[in-house]
């Protein structure tokens, strides 16, 4: 179990975060248009989640306004900003500021993703909202990266997880590969199904290539 402060005073959260090297659990959020919208849906695409407790505060919505900056700078990337802001909010922050380079999801019709990804603030005036967190994801939904924001009050430390996209080698992953059809939320969290899940892609074969950036 973590923690993560706001103004300095320590709040729980639900779990921990993927550690590095481990395959994403899937999940179902909701997208602007009402849509169903699963991290298998970007199969074979990198991944950048900026996840955060709501778009109508001043910190969160900075970041989504330089992640989709950041989103217009990396090559086969998709830009995920989670919160568990109404879609109809994230639409109208979206079409105010002329958002449109990254994807805005919501978990307002389950309450999977904060519990698989250990983000969800557990006590406070925050509880129930998500705590500042950041996961990258590369090619095979290995992460990558991971940054859990300690103060809620700051933004993310966008520079390194520019520099860890970077870092890491842009592959092309076999198009013939499926990613594993499976659900994220508490059923898939014990580690004897995660392990499946994770030895089925890393048996994937995949090239990688030099170009390392560039626009998507």
């Amino acid at each position: 179990m973590t923690r993560v402060t706001l103004n300095g005073k320590a709040f729980q959260l639900s779990g921990n975060l993927p550690v590095i090297g481990a395959i994403a659990f899937n999940f179902v959020l909701v997208a602007t248009d009402l849509s169903d919208m699963r991290l298998s849906d970007l199969a074979r695409k990198r991944v950048i989640m900026n996840v955060f407790p709501s778009v109508d505060t001043l910190v969160c919505a900075k970041s989504v306004r330089r992640f989709n900056e950041i989103a217009n700078e990396l090559v086969n990337t998709k830009v995920l900003c989670i919160s568990k802001d109404l879609p109809f909010t994230h639409d109208r922050f979206n079409k105010n500021e002329g958002i449109d380079n990254v994807t805005s999801l919501s978990e307002f019709r389950n309450n999977d993703f904060g519990q698989a990804y250990g983000v969800r603030i557990k006590d406070g005036p925050f509880r129930g909202l998500f705590a500042r967190t950041v996961v990258a994801l590369d090619e095979r939904h290995r992460v990558i990266y991971t940054q859990l924001v300690p103060e809620i009050g700051q933004e993310p430390d966008y520079d390194a997880v520019m520099h860890a996209m970077k870092s890491t080698p842009v592959c092309t992953v076999s198009e013939s590969t499926e990613y594993p059809p499976t659900e994220s939320g508490v059923d898939e969290i014990p580690e004897k199904k995660s392990r499946k899940e994770r030895d089925r892609l890393l048996d994937i074969s995949d090239t990688c290539d030099g170009d390392r950036s560039g626009k998507s």
